[in-house]
């Protein structure tokens, strides 16, 4: 199939294209212990992740969130970072969709720390931008974010891959269609909410995707 305009694959990074599960684990109960607060069970740090930092520890303390989310990424952009994994066969799928299509990252990590992590996994190279938060640009739907998508990428078309309510929300901002991976928290039923008909494709996982089921979402 071919059409008459390129297509920018934009994926979410957490638990779409890695599971950082001990990562994030590790370095969130690093900070708790660090002032001697309770540390917090598996099951429930896991519930969490996919929301901001800050939130994930004012759902477990009333301590200062500034102090603690200062000591998680002391830990994280030493070791925790490090900590992870890619989902399967994701590093053939990259150089697979790279021939048809521009791909990037979007995510709610700290800039810096995705450069290196996507460097570390040697998987950087597969990418036209990662974009992840900065001091002046937090967010997936911040205004300076879809700016530099429209004007970069002004004759394209999005597609925006991802595990969370956020990268739909995302899709929703761009006008483009969004593809749905059910390797997060969110569910099925989660992700096929409606946001102003936002044309949705659910798969079991990343590696399902194929060349023929991006073209069919156009």
């Amino acid at each position: 199939m071919k059409l008459n305009f390129q297509i920018v694959l934009s994926f979410d990074l957490d638990f779409t294209l890695i599971d950082n599960r001990e990562g994030i684990i590790n370095s969130f109960n690093y900070a708790l212990q660090k002032y001697n607060l309770p540390q917090s069970g598996t099951e429930d740090i896991v519930k969490m992740i996919g929301v901001p930092l800050d939130e994930m520890f004012s759902k477990v303390t009333d301590f200062d969130s500034s102090l603690l989310c200062s000591a998680f990424r002391e830990y994280y952009s030493s070791e925790g970072i490090f900590q992870v994994k890619l989902f399967p066969r994701v590093r053939d799928l990259l150089k697979k969709l790279k021939k048809s299509f521009v791909l990037g990252i979007i995510t709610s990590k700290k800039e810096e720390l995705a450069i290196k992590l996507l460097k570390d996994l040697k998987i950087a190279s597969n990418f036209d931008f990662i974009l992840g938060e900065i001091e002046t640009r937090k967010g997936k739907t911040h205004p300076d974010l879809i700016q530099f998508l429209l004007e970069k990428y002004f004759n394209y078309q999005f597609v925006i891959i991802g595990d969370h309510l956020k990268d739909k929300k995302l899709a929703e901002k761009l006008g483009c269609p969004f593809v749905g991976v059910l390797t997060g928290n969110h569910s099925e039923n989660d992700l096929k909410s409606n946001m102003n008909n936002v044309k949705t494709m659910i798969l079991k996982s990343v590696q399902e995707i194929t060349i023929d089921k991006i073209y069919s979402l156009f």
